[in-house]
């Protein structure tokens, strides 16, 4: 096999991991900042599930969440699931899991804004909807954004965890390149792809904090 249909073959696990990226961000950095508010509301029933819910998430490894998500309704219910749920068990796994973390990092940037800005907005007639998102969600964005990026830099590594319930991503086919190859270019080739990808995402966050850099 030649190097451009072996990059080709990559290209198209790369693929399949940019699309895991995505979905994940898109979905668990909202759903983390939901989970925030829950891990900090006043009612103790809703704090202590998501405190639970937290804690599963960051205390098993993903790897075994994904085959819970994937195994648990046929083992659990006898569901019978196709083909197509193996990606969709893929996204509802890294979503869940990563949204934990997100929320843990909102909680910290949302308690460690200043009682008086709360107060001071307050005074001003603004509402409580508006004070946080007017006022105070974009500077905790913010002081949160150097957390945010370590996260979706170690996102980007951990898309190659799907292979544990056999989707082909990048690393996957990159294994199966080398194996049937017998060769080390496989490995080369997807280290490549996986610090490209990286090094284009930690330049969208830097940039990204140089744009919210007013907020000092």
């Amino acid at each position: 096999m030649s190097i451009g249909q072996m990059i080709s073959q990559l290209a198209g696990g790369m693929v399949t991991s940019t699309q895991i990226f995505i979905v994940t961000l898109v979905f668990s950095l909202p759903l983390g900042l939901v989970v925030a508010f829950g891990r900090m509301s006043k009612n103790p029933l809703i704090q202590t599930i998501i405190k639970i819910y937290i804690s599963i998430m960051r205390g098993t490894p993903l790897m075994l969440q994904l085959m819970v998500v994937y195994f648990g309704p046929y083992y659990l219910f006898h569901i019978k699931c196709g083909r197509g749920y193996r990606m969709w068990a893929v996204f509802i796994g890294f979503v869940i899991n990563y949204a934990a973390y997100f929320a843990e990092i909102y909680r910290s940037g949302i308690q460690s804004m200043p009682a008086g800005q709360y107060e001071a907005a307050r005074l001003l007639g603004y509402s409580r909807r508006q004070t946080f998102f007017m006022i105070i969600l974009p500077q905790v964005i913010k002081r949160i954004l150097p957390s945010i990026t370590n996260e979706v830099i170690t996102l980007v590594k951990d898309t190659s965890l799907a292979f544990t319930i056999s989707v082909m991503e990048m690393f996957s086919m990159a294994k199966a390149l080398a194996s049937s190859q017998t060769s080390m270019v496989p490995f080369v080739a997807a280290g490549i792809f996986y610090y490209v990808f990286n090094l284009l995402v930690a330049s969208v966050m830097e940039y990204m904090e140089k744009k919210l850099s007013y907020y000092q």
